[in-house]
């Protein structure tokens, strides 16, 4: 009886004992149980707040790219812009150029047409027959009536051996009432029909005798230069 006594006070210490060894377990077990669930919860309360950011990104890039885009379009704009204001800058300097040139090729052309009408005003001829034919033949040139140098000469040599005051007293003209006169002989009929213009109304006056004549022959021959008799 001792013996099984002593068997039951320790069979009831061992579950005494074991009593508080499974007490401390299942605490440590709570304990961890608690533990383990607190990071759980923390990790996916971070992972929640960390998904925010990434939607948040996403959203900053579409607004930064149409950003961007406005900003090239709005570039590019600026700059068809520039270009068109330098294109019409251009385009006016251009016209400003050549209207520059084409007022100064009008003075210059003006200005040259002064000097030349200058230097015929001013181009004198010697006082001799010469002179006579060459002041004949510039009016000629200028009224297009034809007729050269020797031309004049050749006729002159034999109508009146260069003497302008020459008068034929004998002829028919003469006997008509309308003598030849002057360097080329020209009735006074004949003188007033083909007289030039800026000559001189006389059949004496060697230039108008001479133009005058000429303008005949050129009418009658063709030119003076086809003459070699009485005409």
């Amino acid at each position: 009886m001792p013996k099984n006594a002593s068997t039951r006070r320790l069979s009831l210490a061992l579950t005494k004992t074991h009593k508080l060894s499974f007490a401390g377990v299942a605490a440590i077990g709570a304990a961890a149980l608690s533990f383990s669930l607190v990071p759980a919860e923390a990790q996916s309360a971070t992972k929640t707040v960390s998904a925010a950011p990434v939607a948040f990104s996403q959203d900053s890039a579409q607004v930064v790219t149409a950003s961007v885009a406005d900003q090239v379009t709005d570039a590019k704009r600026k700059a068809a812009e520039a270009a068109a204001k330098k294109k019409a800058e251009q385009e006016r300097a251009k016209k400003e150029a050549a209207s520059r040139a084409a007022e100064r090729a009008k003075i210059a052309k003006k200005a040259e047409a002064a000097k030349k009408a200058k230097a015929a005003a001013a181009k004198t001829y010697p006082n001799n027959l010469d002179g006579w034919i060459r002041e004949a033949l510039d009016i000629m040139k200028k009224h297009k009536i034809p007729g050269t140098y020797n031309g004049l000469h050749k006729n002159i040599m034999r109508e009146s051996s260069g003497n302008p005051n020459a008068i034929n007293n004998w002829d028919i003209n003469a006997k008509n009432g309308v003598p030849s006169i002057g360097l080329l002989q020209v009735i006074k009929p004949t003188f007033d029909a083909y007289h030039v213009p800026g000559t001189a109304w006389s059949q004496y006056d060697p230039v108008a005798n001479l133009t005058a004549a000429a303008n005949y022959a050129a009418d009658r021959y063709g030119s003076i230069d086809n003459v070699n008799s009485a005409y």
